[in-house]
């Protein structure tokens, strides 16, 4: 890559880190500014416009990125698993590894959160698009664990949708909480991931 593009790349990705910067518990993407943006990546407003059209287009390269590293997230798991074996903890593992992902990527889950149900069409749909990646990603490696235990799984897709959903509303809640709820809720979002998954076993069991 020559000087000039990764310039370029790092004036681009400063744009995109400012954003983020500026989310917060109390602070969502669309009430933020390009004036803002462009002073926090230490930036003429006018440079921006080299990089991206407008804030949307920023905003939609930030939920690429989060499912990219949702999608990431899944295959560090899964991998962390195949090392270890399949010793029931598989869940434990892939929620651990959440956790990790939430306490480095806070902002970037933070816009996914919100931005799912706000007011952008385009965001929604983006963001619609990218946990459904998600849930396809898990449902396959569910029929797989299932079927190295001798398991019949109904729904899995189903199956993998409701786990993502909780996935989502308990990481939403672990966001700002200390590290105690932390805690907390990881343990509870393994037992309801559980519950979920011994009830879709039960159901195939039954035919």
């Amino acid at each position: 890559m020559s000087s000039r593009a990764e310039q370029k790349s790092r004036t681009r990705r400063a744009l995109m880190d400012a954003a983020l910067a500026q989310l917060s518990a109390d602070r969502s993407f669309g009430s933020l500014s390009l004036r803002e943006v462009t002073r926090q990546a230490g930036l003429a407003p006018t440079s921006f416009y080299r990089h991206f059209t407008d804030l949307d287009e920023l905003g939609m390269t930030l939920v690429d990125e989060g499912g990219v590293a949702l999608r990431q997230l899944m295959r560090q798991a899964r991998r962390r698993i195949v090392r270890n074996g399949d010793d029931g903890s598989a869940i434990a593992t892939s929620i651990d590894t959440f956790m990790e992902y939430l306490q480095g990527n806070a902002n970037l889950f933070r816009l996914m959160l919100r931005e799912r149900t706000g007011l952008s069409e385009h965001f929604r749909t983006a963001i619609k698009a990218e946990i459904d990646h998600v849930a396809t990603e898990l449902a396959v490696d569910l029929r797989r664990f299932a079927a190295a235990e001798g398991r019949r799984l109904a729904e899995p897709k189903l199956v993998a949708e409701a786990m993502v959903a909780l996935v989502f509303s308990q990481g939403a809640e672990a966001l700002d909480a200390s590290t105690e709820i932390q805690e907390q809720l990881k343990v509870k979002l393994k037992v309801e991931l559980r519950m979920v998954l011994l009830g879709a076993q039960e159901m195939g069991a039954r035919g």
